[in-house]
């Protein structure tokens, strides 16, 4: 379809997620939840709600141009798509999650080679297999349809399952004891698209914006004045994304500073500025971070 590109979102645990993000980035989507076809408002994009699971199957195939999805689920596929950009959000977090090794408390399992000749229940089970088989280890790999957590130890000796802080594992009296692999949200292109060069650009153009408000979201800027003398001070303390801004003021004897910084360190820096001869101290949220 010439000039619009048809973009999968993640149905599922990352919905919400992904919708906030491209808020965020500057488009908004409705999706009403009956449809699988939510809109936008860009003319030149159409969206459609697929599984994560199956993102890499659509994009690869050509009905879609790219979509939104786990690296995890594109290895497990070993379909042939190109990775845009990476992006680290998940459901609940702004980091990558993990596939997890994760046995019974109390089993005697402390390693994968306690495995051998067991039943691993996994949804990821393609990288499951390779991940027992490069250890030497023969396991039987079933895969499973959800719940995974609770089937240890009736159903299954041991699970491969993703998780963002492990809570639930605990909450189900498991154990982790190894990581299969990390992985993290990736915007995905198919071949046809990526050799298009509008096609290309748009979804460059959609990549480098995601990657803005995800790069804005752990920082903030701060706008500072400071007397000319003690500028040199100032610079000290400040850990500047690249370095900082400064402006003239009125007054030739003071000068203005502007920069980014990480928001935790916030918290040091302040009085650390202050104390070095800053004045009208102002933290601001920042909606793009454009590197």
């Amino acid at each position: 379809m010439a000039n619009k590109i048809r973009l999968g979102i993640p149905k599922g645990s990352l919905q919400d997620a992904t919708i906030s993000l491209f808020k965020r980035a500057g488009w908004n989507i409705y999706a009403d939840g009956r449809s699988y076809f939510p809109s936008i408002d860009d003319k030149e994009i159409e969206c459609m709600l697929i599984r994560a699971q199956e993102m890499a199957r659509y994009v690869e195939h050509g009905v879609l141009d790219a979509g939104l999805t786990g690296i995890d689920w594109v290895v497990e596929s070993g379909l042939n798509v190109t990775s845009i950009t990476s992006l680290t959000y998940a459901k609940q977090s702004r980091r990558k999650v993990r596939w997890v090794l994760a046995v019974p408390e109390g089993s005697g399992f402390e390693k994968a080679e306690d495995l051998e000749g067991k039943t691993i229940a996994t949804e990821l089970v393609g990288v499951t297999k390779s991940y027992f088989a490069n250890k030497g280890v023969n396991v039987k790999v079933e895969f499973s349809w959800g719940a995974t957590e609770v089937k240890p130890p009736m159903l299954a000796d041991a699970i491969v399952e993703v998780t963002e802080t492990g809570s639930s594992l605990k909450a189900n009296r498991l154990t982790i004891i190894d990581t299969v692999m990390e992985s993290e949200t990736h915007l995905i292109a198919s071949q046809a698209a990526a050799n298009d060069p509008w096609k290309r650009e748009k979804i460059e153009s959609i990549a480098l914006m995601l990657r803005a408000a995800i790069d804005a979201q752990a920082q903030v800027g701060l706008m500072l004045n400071v007397q000319r003398q003690h500028l040199q001070k100032i610079l000290e303390v400040l850990p500047a994304l690249n370095s900082p801004t400064i402006s003239e003021l009125s007054n030739p004897a003071w000068v203005a500073v502007n920069t980014i910084l990480e928001e935790p360190n916030v918290r040091d820096v302040i009085p650390r500025l202050k104390a070095a001869g800053a004045t009208g101290i102002v933290e601001y949220p920042l909606n793009k971070v454009v590197l």
